[in-house]
This record gives structure tokens, sequence and C-alpha cells, in this order.
């Protein structure tokens, strides 16, 4: 684990609430120069402690407002069979995350659609047809009471 120091800490909390803001305002909310946090920047994004900088989308403005989670149990446990299943996940833009899961799921996925006449047409000629797939349970969120992209720091 990378060490980090209190200014390094508030700099982490405040890019991950708003990757915005300009060095010099960046510098002001941390307490540190701007030539400082720039440095620190930069060493936290080398460190890999900092990734890209993206901006979120709103799902529902752009018709994807169906979120679905989904458990997927696999037919073959090889790592070959794994390994073409994850490239089919990160192949569909539909699929949000995903995770490997230890229990009685192989696979979580969060998947992001217009409605359930679009998750039945993804699930029955995508997941479902896969040949790795044995089988799958699906559960509708009805709304949202949490979300967050932020990591405790």
């Amino acid at each position: 684990m990378y060490q980090l120091d209190e200014i390094d800490r508030r700099i982490v909390r405040e890019v991950q609430r708003d990757a915005s803001l300009s060095h010099a305002a960046l510098a002001e909310r941390v307490g540190a120069s701007a030539a400082s946090v720039w440095r620190r920047v930069r060493n936290l994004e080398k460190e890999a402690v900092l990734g890209a900088t993206v901006r979120l989308a709103s799902a529902e403005k752009l018709g994807r407002a169906v979120n679905v989670l989904c458990q997927v149990r696999m037919s073959r446990q090889t790592v070959e069979a794994r390994a073409e299943f994850e490239q089919f996940i990160r192949s569909r833009a539909e699929i949000v995350e995903c995770y490997a899961m230890s229990g009685e799921w192989d696979y979580l996925l969060r998947i992001a659609v217009e409605d359930v006449a679009d998750y039945d047409r993804f699930i029955m000629r995508g997941v479902l047809a896969h040949p790795s797939v044995a089988n799958a349970a699906s559960n509708f969120a009805l709304r949202q009471v949490k979300y967050t992209t932020e990591i405790p720091v």
C-alpha cells in the first residue's frame, strides 16, 4: 500500500469530489502551494493512487436508468472459459460493473439498460447465450439509495 501523508489524503479526497479543480484551487483547499500540489498529484498518478479523470454521466438523461444486478454461474470453471467470458463482459457497454465472486455465484454484473424489454433482449441474446454460462439470476433496482465513486481516505 502506498503511504500517504495528510496533504496527499486531502488531495485525494478533494479530487474525488471534484476533479475539475485547478491546481491553484486544489492547493487552496488542501493548504499547500500550487507547485507542491502539482508535484504531489503527478506522483499520486505515477504511483496509480489516482487514475483517469472522468466526468460522471446521468444514466437517466442518457436513457439507461434501469439498473439490473445479475448473478452469473459458469458451466465451466477453466481458466480459458473465464478469460473468454471476461472478454465478453468487457465488450458489452451495457455491463458497467463486473465482479468475480466467491460463494454460490461466479460473477456479479451491474447492467444499465433502457427498460425491462431492453434487458430481456440483452440477457437472452448476450449473457445466457454465452457458451460458458450455466444460468443467471436478475434483480432490478427499484431506486438508488446510495451511490458514490469516492473511496474513504
